[in-house]
């Protein structure tokens, strides 16, 4: 008989039985943040205690007012960031384990980015754009156009790959950057403000888009300030001073009642109010 203890299960192994519990894919422990000023001013607890775990295929949204620490909380997770205390694990692994020469490669192969503000070379094509994270990790041009191929058409980009993004519009430059973001086939996509410098249509587009991905079975972890937006995820998480202070659950609920759900949360953030 043997006990094998792991960072998020336990395995329970005899000649008779074995039970296996299952693993978050990711999973925050006692995360603290402290940034200390330059001249010996008072330190700042961005974050001081948070704990919350993602499953696989989960669609996560995280919430809260400018101050609060969502932003910090995702650049720890992106690995952009280190946190004074606590541990992040993905798949397993421990971020703070992995050496600084090897940074860059585990976020290039294990994490989506899609942000704000695109962050597209105008100098490249979309395409290009899209192949970069591949071209750097050494892959062969058969499999990258193979990716792509996969990808281009329920993303709805297979007319804009040869085009420049001074050429398209914002809903189509954010469209290629998820695809940038799936090609390199993530444990996780990271959003960040994905709908920030949108149009109301392009907005909706995009969160359309977004709901297909997470039914192809990719989980995305998204912080934004819009309750449009949060409404259509699986779960909202608010953030307060640095804690998690409140979450929500969609079940069944419809993106309208879930919406609703979100700003009854959001009134009671402003207002300084307490958990019911």
């Amino acid at each position: 008989m043997e006990w094998i203890c792991f960072c998020f299960y336990t395995v329970f192994i005899s000649s008779k039985q074995e039970v296996i519990t299952a693993m978050s894919l990711l999973e925050a422990k006692g995360i603290r943040k402290i940034y200390k000023t330059r001249f010996g001013g008072a330190a700042v607890e961005a974050l001081k205690n948070v704990n919350f775990s993602v499953e696989k295929g989960e669609y996560v949204a995280i919430m809260g007012e400018s101050g609060s620490g969502k932003t910090t909380l995702l650049n720890i997770i992106a690995a952009l960031d280190k946190s004074t205390e606590g541990s992040v694990t993905l798949d397993g692994m421990k971020l703070n384990s992995v050496k600084d020469s090897e940074i860059a490669r585990f976020r290039r192969e294990n994490l989506g980015f899609v942000f704000q503000d695109f962050n597209l070379l105008d100098t490249f094509t979309l395409e290009d754009n899209i192949y970069l994270p591949l071209v750097l990790s050494g892959m062969k041009p058969s499999e990258m156009q193979r990716r792509l191929d996969a990808l281009a058409a329920p993303l709805g980009i297979s007319e804009l790959l040869k085009k420049y993004p001074y050429e398209v519009s914002g809903g189509q430059k954010q469209r290629a950057a998820v695809a940038r973001a799936l090609i390199t086939d993530p444990r996780i996509i990271l959003a960040d403000e994905p709908t920030g410098a949108l149009d109301s249509k392009s907005s909706d587009e995009l969160l359309d888009l977004f709901a297909k991905v997470n039914h192809m079975g990719h989980t995305i972890l998204m912080v934004t300030h819009s309750a449009k937006a949060a409404s259509r995820a699986s779960r909202v998480m608010f953030i307060r001073d640095g804690v998690v202070f409140h979450q929500i659950y969609k079940g069944e609920a419809t993106d309208q009642q879930m919406y609703q759900k979100i700003s009854d949360t959001l009134t009671l953030l402003a207002q300084g109010g307490e958990r019911r």
